[in-house]
């Protein structure tokens, strides 16, 4: 690709991204969540997203993101305000067959990291397909393959600040808690798609989890 039209694409997509950084600040900008906020689980305190308690049905508390690229870091801080709980992170993203639906799932739970990878496939008796039950998407008329990774043992009891960060380029991504605590590199097909949506999933009890200092940009190439 000549260096100049690389160049213009790169930008053009730089200037049609609106980068996040969000702090919880006296500029925070609720309107950014897909989530209403406050509602009765989550809601501002000392410059920080805290979330805690039951949602009240299958699934605890969660806070949506819209983001929109394919090669994007993202990164944020959390922090356990009590023993136990655990938080999931997901990402969302296009599913390869015209739908969206989960893409990657980060487990933090506090004997260590799980990950799982949500591809998807036409094939009904895909080896991937766990969970049989679960019909074809409405839209694509994909199954959701579940590929779950080993529990990689990471003593996270400490109720500290923890720095996660995600680094997709193309089919790879690169992930890290912690800065040198933990890291994973994987590459998947389904990882070189566009991403549309953060989802934190949150079981911090009746004290909570905070999030603090998210931040989403474009990937450099």
């Amino acid at each position: 690709m000549p260096r100049l039209l690389f160049l213009f694409l790169f930008v053009s997509t730089s200037i049609a991204f609106e980068p996040v950084h969000e702090t919880f600040g006296p500029e925070f900008d609720a309107k950014r969540f897909l989530t209403p906020i406050p509602n009765k689980n989550t809601s501002l305190r000392e410059g920080v997203l805290w979330t805690r308690g039951s949602s009240g049905g299958k699934y605890p508390p969660m806070v949506y993101l819209p983001v929109e690229g394919k090669d994007l870091t993202i990164s944020f801080r959390y922090r356990h305000l009590t023993a136990g709980g655990w938080l999931w992170f997901f990402v969302d993203g296009d599913d390869g067959f015209g739908s969206e639906d989960h893409m990657l799932r980060v487990k933090l739970v506090r004997e260590g990291v799980q990950l799982q990878v949500d591809a998807h496939s036409k094939d009904a008796n895909h080896p991937l397909r766990q969970k049989n039950g679960r019909p074809p998407d409405k839209k694509s008329g994909a199954y959701r393959l579940n590929e779950v990774l080993p529990l990689e043992k990471v003593d996270l009891t400490a109720n500290t600040w923890r720095e996660m960060k995600l680094i997709f380029r193309g089919e790879e991504v690169i992930i890290t808690l912690g800065g040198q605590t933990w890291s994973k590199t994987l590459k998947r097909a389904n990882f070189n798609a566009a991403k549309r949506q953060l989802l934190w999933m949150q079981n911090g009890g009746e004290v909570g989890i905070e999030l603090d200092d998210i931040q989403v940009t474009p990937t450099a190439p």
